[in-house]
């Protein structure tokens, strides 16, 4: 390796500082983190935009600090919803004031959440700055493809966003192929040709530990409660057993996730929906040590979403040797390889027929136990080599 210094901006992480459970963008942001320092090492540098408005470098040794408290807070602590207040962050805050950059020949400056690229402006003047080279990662473009599940100014910013991207980037990184299919028409109307590295996300390193015993067969479903996830299916289902099956052989239904946007029907059956009550949990607050021991407990996970850029959930349920029923996207077919059972995600008849199948342990969970020895575990090593391999070709 050689060349300029290797900057990554954690604007991401340092703008979470509040809050206590991370959410996929996050975990990317700290695996880029440790995957880059381990490979990079001394050469490795830290930017940020910082929630007090500047722009600039971070200590490193802060900035250690803090990620090892972010991972701990992740791993460790539960249940806890509200965000710390401004008081309880502050002396954070203050250790990591960010300072002007020394810019450098052959430096590349890496960015791997869409924090600040609503504002190019601010992005060239960054560049500019660090007289570097830009690789970004790209999650996905589902705000733009499908603009009703997104926040209502969710498709204009994601459209900033992409644009920004495919002005300024010498290289980009995607999730997944289909991912990488939907952006690359965006370099094109550019006018721009870099490179385009798929890497698949890594799977976190699951530690061995005790399964969840819930009493009962259970199927877990995880992400953000949000239209796009297709909740009210699953919902619906479990008003559906709770009505029509004995009450001992109704499973039950855990669903991991923080409250998203324009979700007011599914939070109306979580809250007001008799039939659900003993039937389905809902847990917000969820650190990594738990959600392991659900995913190893669990009879299947459950992923009947509309559109996914990746599905870190299927994968990181493989990894326990957990069945996995999910919607039939080509993102989650790269995720999942041959191993789950694929449904349409309005297939009302079939998911249920799937699912009360794994909860007796039928044929289609036996099927697809006999086929995890096909998937192959996806990992943030071989994530951040390709990374590295653009890094490099960039210098």
């Amino acid at each position: 390796m050689s060349g300029g210094p290797v900057t990554l901006d954690i604007s991401r992480l340092l703008s979470r500082v509040r809050h206590h459970t991370p959410s996929g963008v996050d975990r990317v942001e700290m695996a880029y983190a440790r995957g880059l320092m381990k490979r990079y090492g001394a050469e490795l540098q830290f930017a940020a935009v910082h929630p007090f408005g500047a722009y600039g470098r971070l200590p490193t040794a802060n900035t250690l600090r803090f990620l090892d408290m972010l991972e701990t807070r992740w791993t460790d602590q539960e249940g806890r919803v509200k965000q710390r207040t401004i008081a309880e962050v502050l002396p954070t805050l203050l250790g990591l004031l960010p300072r002007r950059p020394e810019a450098s020949r052959g430096a590349v400056y890496v960015q791997s959440s869409p924090h600040h690229l609503t504002k190019p402006a601010l992005v060239r003047t960054i560049l500019d700055r660090e007289r570097a080279k830009f690789l970004c990662f790209v999650h996905d473009l589902i705000p733009i493809e499908y603009p009703e599940y997104a926040r209502p100014s969710g498709a204009a910013q994601h459209r900033t966003r992409v644009e920004t991207i495919a002005a300024l980037a010498d290289s980009v990184i995607v999730n997944s192929a289909a991912t990488g299919a939907s952006f690359r028409p965006w370099m094109t109307k550019a006018g721009r040709h870099p490179d385009v590295h798929v890497a698949l996300l890594g799977t976190q390193d699951i530690p061995d530990g005790p399964a969840h015993d819930a009493g009962e067969p259970y199927f877990l479903c995880v992400g953000t409660i949000e239209p796009r996830k297709n909740h009210l299916l699953l919902l619906n289902l479990w008003r559906h057993f709770a009505e029509t099956l004995p009450a001992e052989s109704i499973p039950k239904l855990i669903v991991v996730g923080r409250r998203g946007w324009e979700n007011e029907q599914i939070v109306d059956m979580l809250d007001r929906c008799p039939a659900l009550v003993g039937h389905v949990e809902e847990i917000n607050g969820c650190s990594d040590n738990r959600l392991y021991a659900l995913l190893r407990g669990a009879r299947a996970l459950l992923l009947p979403s509309f559109a996914e850029g990746y599905g870190m959930p299927v994968a990181e349920a493989l990894s326990v040797g957990t069945s996995v029923i999910c919607s039939d996207l080509p993102a989650l077919r790269e995720a999942g390889g041959p191993v789950p059972d694929f449904l349409d995600p309005l297939d009302g008849p079939g998911w249920k027929a799937a699912i009360l199948n794994h909860q007796t342990q039928g044929l289609l969970y036996a099927a697809q136990q006999a086929r995890m020895g096909q998937w192959h575990r996806p990992t943030w090593a071989d994530h951040i080599t390709i990374v590295q391999v653009a890094i490099e070709a960039v210098r």
